[in-house]
């Protein structure tokens, strides 16, 4: 009888990627042009350091991190210029800001932060 090889489970490189997608809720349309500020918790002073700025596209989505090497374990903050948003449309909007801060671990594949706004409210939580 031949020697029959076993397929091993050889585990893949960490990668992860981090997406957005943006609705305004008050249209029921993704929110296109809303600017945001990434940042990452750095030490010994535990700073901010603004590692990019992006907009959303047409559909509301920006892919922050095109590279999964790019992500390293660590504390993050999606900051969203919403005040800026309302009034190119027209509207006043009670938050003139809406910060995500979110943690990111080794484990961690694919990120999908989604995030609901209108003039006076906002919602989010972990998508997949």
């Amino acid at each position: 009888m031949p020697h029959v090889h076993e397929a091993r489970n050889v585990p893949e490189a960490p990668s992860t990627s981090l997406t957005i997608h943006v609705l305004n809720t008050l249209t029921g349309q993704p929110a296109t042009g809303l600017a945001m500020h990434l940042s990452w918790l750095e030490g010994p002073g535990l700073q901010w350091r603004e590692l990019m700025t992006s907009s959303t596209n047409v559909d509301g989505r920006c892919l922050l991190f095109p590279a999964p090497e790019q992500v390293k374990a660590g504390t993050y903050k999606l900051h969203f210029d919403t005040g800026a948003y309302w009034q190119r449309l027209g509207y006043t909007s009670f938050y003139p800001y809406v910060e995500v801060v979110f943690t990111v671990t080794e484990q961690t594949r694919k990120l999908h932060i989604p995030l609901l706004i209108s003039p006076f409210s906002y919602t989010t939580y972990k998508g997949s």
